[in-house]
């Protein structure tokens, strides 16, 4: 495993320490790669919400460019978005 030397605030300095302290973790190291990891997801999730974003918004300026436009609220609309969004 590569090496890499990082530095950190001593509030994050005490809170990584805390981790190791609890028990949680066996090391530092575990630490912050189990926040990387975290990050990491959480920037998919947010790159994968941004593509149905896309996908919906182009859908919808097809179906407008087409006349046709939906019956359903603003936010009946918008929830229906959100509600595949949390499915994935």
């Amino acid at each position: 495993m590569a090496t890499m030397n990082v530095s950190l605030p001593a509030p994050m300095v005490g809170f990584v320490e805390e981790m190791v302290a609890s028990g949680g973790y066996s090391s530092s190291s575990e630490v912050v790669r189990e926040a990387l990891r975290l990050l990491r997801d959480e920037r998919a999730v947010e790159h994968e919400k941004a593509v149905i974003l896309r996908r919906e918004v182009g859908s919808g300026l097809e179906q407008a460019r087409a006349q046709r436009f939906s019956d359903r609220s603003l936010e009946e609309i918008a929830g229906s978005v959100v509600k595949k969004a949390d499915r994935k």
